[in-house]
């Protein structure tokens, strides 16, 4: 059997000297995404590092430590319940809600 593969190349944009004075043109869309609020986090955690400031930084990357063995071994219980294989309704399992609030709290 004779099989064939398509190749894909990138289309380049030939550079003149006229066309290089142009800033690119983006869409209304795309120039209307905001920034990361993460990454905007992780640089001002990591510029006040630099600065010698004493900096726990919650924003992207890893944790820098093991996670705990009874972290562990919970979600490997919870993975093994069938319940758990099933996407949850967008405002959350009203039990889970309940404990993270409290009783008496109203949750819509």
């Amino acid at each position: 059997m004779n099989s064939t593969r398509a190749v894909v190349r990138p289309r380049i944009a030939h550079v003149t000297e006229s066309s290089a004075s142009h800033k690119p043109r983006i869409s209304r869309r795309i120039a209307a995404i905001a920034p990361s609020a993460t990454l905007a986090v992780d640089a001002k955690a990591k510029a006040l590092k630099a600065k010698g400031e004493p900096v726990i930084g919650f924003g992207a990357g890893e944790p820098d430590f093991a996670t705990p063995d009874y972290i562990v071994a919970a979600a490997i219980e919870a993975a093994k319940n069938p319940v758990a294989h099933r996407y949850t309704p967008a405002g959350g399992l009203p039990k889970s809600t309940e404990t993270a609030c409290g009783a008496n709290s109203i949750v819509a």
